[in-house]
């Protein structure tokens, strides 16, 4: 009998231990798989917030290169806060030379784009 239990004490001690064992290893297993798939499934959600940004600055980008062929009188006419499509277009005159648009999302909630056009004053001619 106690060649038994000292042969027990060797062997790693009380029985269903080894079970304990493997039901801790499973869950710590089991813990650090979801945290991998959690992390893998936001990855993919910001993956794709990114191309839908892209996507987004490029039409803007776009719509902005007409913008910029507008000419002076054009973008006098178009001076202030006004929706254009999907966007707020903003049109400012800080100088009298100088043009500032401003591309917001339409909830204005965060600027897309923006830039500073100059357009000079021509002087009329006399003949």
């Amino acid at each position: 009998m106690r060649k038994k239990a000292l042969l027990r004490r060797m062997q790693g001690g009380a029985p269903g231990m080894a079970l304990l064992e493997v039901i801790v290893a499973i869950t710590i297993l089991a813990v650090a798989a979801l945290s991998t798939v959690a992390w893998v499934s936001q990855a993919a959600a910001t993956v794709v917030r990114a191309g839908k940004a892209a996507a987004e600055v490029d039409s803007a980008s776009d719509y902005l290169d007409r913008i910029a062929l507008w000419t002076r009188a054009d973008l006098d006419r178009h001076l202030g806060a006004r929706r254009q499509g999907a966007w707020t277009v903003t049109v400012e005159r800080p100088t009298s030379e100088l043009y500032m648009v401003t591309m917001r999302d339409s909830t204005n909630a965060h600027t897309i784009l923006r830039t500073t056009l100059y357009r000079p004053e021509i002087p009329h001619v006399v003949q």
